[in-house]
C-alpha cells in the first residue's frame, strides 16, 4: 500500500509516542519503587514485582497479539492498546494496596503488548524497505527518550508530588493518541484477515511462558523449579503444535532465516543482560549513597540519553552497513561498561558510575536500532506483524528474566527482607553477582551477532515461507 509522506510522518510520530509512554512508565516505576514499597509495606522481592509483572504480561500477550493485530487491523489494534493503557494508568494511580497496584500493572502490560507489537509493524508497513531503518530508528528513539526522561521526571514527580503523579502525567498524552490516530492516519493495514485465530496455540503459549518466566523468578524454591520445568515443556509442546498448523498463532518458520534467528537471540540476551543494571544502579544510588529519588533520577538519565542520541543515527546507518556488525560493536561496548560496574563499592566515586553508564548508553544505542532493523528486514512484508511481536516478546522476556534474576539473587543471598542498612552489604554483593552474570551475557550476545553476519539469508526479502 502506497502511503503519502504526511501520513508516514503521523504513523512514525504516533508509534514513537506510544513507545515513549510504555518505556517511560516501565522505568519511572523503577525509580519510584522504594517509595511505593514503603507505603504498601512491600518486601524487597515484592518491590521488584512492580516492574516484573508488567513485563511478564507483555511477554505472555505479545505473540498472540502479533497475529490478532494483523487480522483485525494495525491501526484499530493500536487504538485499543492505547485505551487499555489509559484505563490501567488511571487504576495504578488510584491503587490502595499491593494487590491493586500489581493488578493494574498487569492490565497495563496487555495495553503495552498491543502498543509494542502495533508500533513496529505499522512503521514497517507504512514505509518502503529503503527507509525502514530510519523509521525504526525514530521509533526506537521514542523508547530511549522515554527511558531518558523517566528517571529525572519520575524522580522529580515522586519526590515532590508522590508516586501516583507518575501515572497521572501520561494520561493527557494517551488522550492525544486516541484523537490523533483515527484523525490523521486514514489507512488501515491488515494481514491474514481471513485466517482463523489459533486459540489453542495462544493458550498453550501464554500459560507456558507465564509458568517458565514466573517459575524462574522463584527458581530457588521447589514450586519455582516445578513451574519452570512445566513452562519449558509447554514451550516445546507449543513449538511442535505450531509447526503442524496451517494458520499458526506465530509463524515459527521465520526462524529458518538465520539473520532473523540470530538477531532475536541477540535481542533477548541483550535485554536479559542490561535491564537489571537500572535496578542495580538505582538501588546503589538511593540506598548505598543515600540519594533521594530526584537526585538519583539525574544520574540515571545518562544511559538512556546516549541511547536516544545514537539510536536514529545507528538506525539510518544500518540501511547502508550490515546492521549486525553495528550491533556486535555496540554490545561489545556494553560489556565493557558493565564490567566496570562489577567493581563498584560504597566508596566508588560517582564519576566512575557515570562513565560506565555513558559507555553503556553509547553501546546500546549502536545495538538496538540496527538489531531491530535486522529482524524486521529479514522477513516478507506480510509477516511483519509476527516479526514485530517477536521483537516485543524478546524484549520483554529479556527484561522480565533480568529483573527476575535480581529477585532470585535477593532471595538466595538476602532472603525476603526490607532493604534497610543492616542488609546493605548483602545488597551490594547481590548487585556484584548480577553484574558479573550480565557481562557474560553481553559477550554471548556479541558472538550471536557475529554468527548472524555470516548468514547467507537476504535482507528486505519479499519471498514467501515454505513448509
Amino acid at each position: 500500500m502506497n502511503v503519502d509522506k504526511s501520513m508516514q510522518k503521523y504513523v512514525i510520530f504516533a508509534c514513537a509516542l506510544g513507545s515513549f509512554l510504555t518505556a517511560f512508565l516501565s522505568n519511572a516505576t523503577v525509580i519510584a519503587s522504594p517509595t511505593i514499597a514503603l507505603e504498601f509495606g512491600m518486601s524487597n522481592i515484592q518491590q521488584n514485582w512492580i516492574a516484573t509483572i508488567f513485563f511478564l504480561i507483555i511477554a505472555a500477550a505479545s505473540i498472540p497479539a502479533g497475529k490478532l493485530v494483523g487480522k483485525k487491523g494495525l491501526k484499530k489494534s493500536l487504538i485499543i492498546g492505547v485505551f487499555i493503557f489509559l484505563l490501567a494508568s488511571i487504576g495504578c494511580a488510584l491503587s490502595f494496596n499491593t494487590a491493586t497496584i500489581l493488578g493494574f500493572r498487569a492490565l497495563q502490560g496487555i495495553g503495552g503488548a498491543l502498543l509494542n507489537v502495533c508500533g513496529t509493524a505499522l512503521v514497517v508497513s507504512a514505509l518502503p524497505p529503503q527507509e525502514r531503518g530510519k523509521g525504526i530508528g525514530i521509533t526506537v528513539t521514542g523508547v530511549y527518550i522515554g527511558l531518558s526522561l523517566a528517571p529525572i521526571i519520575g524522580g522529580i514527580l515522586n519526590y515532590n508530588l508522590g508516586w501516583r503523579s507518575i501515572f497521572y502525567i501520561v494520561i493527557p498524552f494517551l488522550i492525544l493518541l486516541l484523537y490523533l490516530i483515527p484523525k490523521k492516519i486514514k489507512s488501515e493495514w491488515k494481514v491474514g484477515e481471513n485466517d482463523p485465530i489459533d486459540i489453542p496455540g495462544s493458550v498453550i503459549y501464554s500459560i507456558a511462558i507465564i509458568c517458565a518466566v514466573y517459575g524462574f523468578t522463584i527458581i530457588n524454591t521447589t514450586l519455582g523449579l516445578i513451574l519452570t520445568v512445566i513452562g519449558l515443556i509447554g514451550l516445546i509442546g507449543f513449538t511442535a503444535f505450531e509447526l503442524r498448523q496451517k494458520y499458526p498463532i506465530f509463524e515459527l518458520r521465520l526462524f529458518k532465516n538465520h539473520k532473523f534467528l540470530s538477531s532475536n537471540i541477540a535481542s533477548l540476551i541483550s535485554y536479559l543482560a542490561t535491564f537489571v543494571i537500572t535496578f542495580v544502579i538505582n538501588y546503589h544510588l538511593q540506598y548505598i549513597m543515600g540519594m533521594n529519588s530526584q537526585s538519583a533520577g539525574f544520574i540515571l538519565i545518562i544511559t538512556p540519553v546516549m541511547m536516544a542520541v545514537l539510536a536514529p543515527f545507528a538506525g539510518k546507518l544500518s540501511d547502508k552497513i550490515n546492521p549486525q556488525k553495528l550491533a556486535a560493536i555496540g554490545m561489545g561496548l556494553v560489556a565493557i561498561a558493565i564490567f566496570i560496574l562489577v567493581f563498584i563499592t560504597d566508596t566508588t566515586p560517582l564519576y566512575v558510575i557515570g562513565f560506565a553508564m555513558f559507555l553503556q548508553g553509547v553501546g546500546y544505542g549502536l545495538f538496538s536500532s540496527p538489531n531491530t532493523n535486522s529482524i524486521m528486514s529479514s522477513v516478507p512484508r506480510k509477516q511483519t506483524p509476527s516479526a514485530s511481536s517477536a521483537v516485543a516478546t524478546m524484549r520483554v522476556i529479556g527484561q522480565t528474566l533480568s529483573s527476575g534474576m535480581l529477585t532470585v539473587l535477593f532471595a538466595i543471598i538476602m532472603g525476603s527482607v526490607p532493604i534497610i542498612p543492616k542488609y546493605y552489604g548483602l545488597l551490594m554483593y547481590s548487585s556484584k553477582i548480577a553484574c558479573i552474570i550480565s557481562v557474560i551475557l553481553c559477550v554471548i550476545a556479541v558472538l550471536t551477532c557475529l554468527v548472524g553476519i555470516h548468514s547467507k539469508d537476504k535482507y528486505n526479502t519479499e519471498e514467501d515461507l515454505t513448509v
